[in-house]
């Protein structure tokens, strides 16, 4: 069998299969210009606003693809009904998104994990690289007072990992439930 005139190099392969949301969602942006180089009274504005939609979803697919970690971790998460369950040989568990009061991001052993608390107390350790914890981005984007810019730079690595068997000294607190007035925190 003959090799192929070319090939596509697999960095490149899997650039475009971890931004293929953004990728589509540009091809909204193209369609939006199109309408409005077409011209008129209703072309242009409706361009202008088919052009809008789609820069939202090319900044939320960009986020939602930084976001995202290649899968190293054993265990996968899975969400359903409003709950947030990990389930790995070692860790895991679940935790109701309603009950949901503080993210943390911390190191343990040399991994990234997000710690989610319950108002009970309860914690849920969830690795960043597990499968699926891409699709917490969403759940966590849409938590009140919740920066999904902020919540993508927080996974950039700041250090070198180091392999620690306790807890990193950068905890970082990415989110908590802000109580109403004259309630308890």
């Amino acid at each position: 069998m003959a090799d192929p005139i070319w090939q596509i190099r697999p960095e490149i392969t899997t650039a475009l299969v971890r931004y293929r949301e953004a990728l589509g969602a540009g091809v909204i942006i193209l369609a939006g210009l199109w309408l409005m180089a077409l011209g008129g009274y209703v072309l242009v504005p409706l361009g202008a606003i088919v052009a809008a939609i789609g820069a939202i979803l090319t900044l939320t697919a960009f986020r939602r693809a930084r976001f995202a970690q290649t899968v190293a971790a054993p265990g996968v998460v899975e969400l359903d009904e409003r709950q947030v369950s990990y389930l790995a040989p070692e860790l895991g568990g679940f935790i109701s998104l309603d009950e949901l009061v503080e993210i943390r991001l911390l190191a343990m052993r040399g991994r990234r994990m997000w710690r989610l608390k319950q108002t009970d107390g309860q914690a849920l350790l969830i690795p960043v690289d597990a499968e699926g914890a891409q699709k917490l981005f969403d759940v966590f984007a849409a938590l009140p007072g919740m920066d999904s810019a902020a919540l993508v730079l927080a996974l950039q690595p700041s250090a070198p990992q180091q392999a620690n068997l306790t807890v990193a000294a950068e905890t970082r607190v990415i989110w908590r439930k802000h109580s109403g007035p004259g309630l308890a925190r």
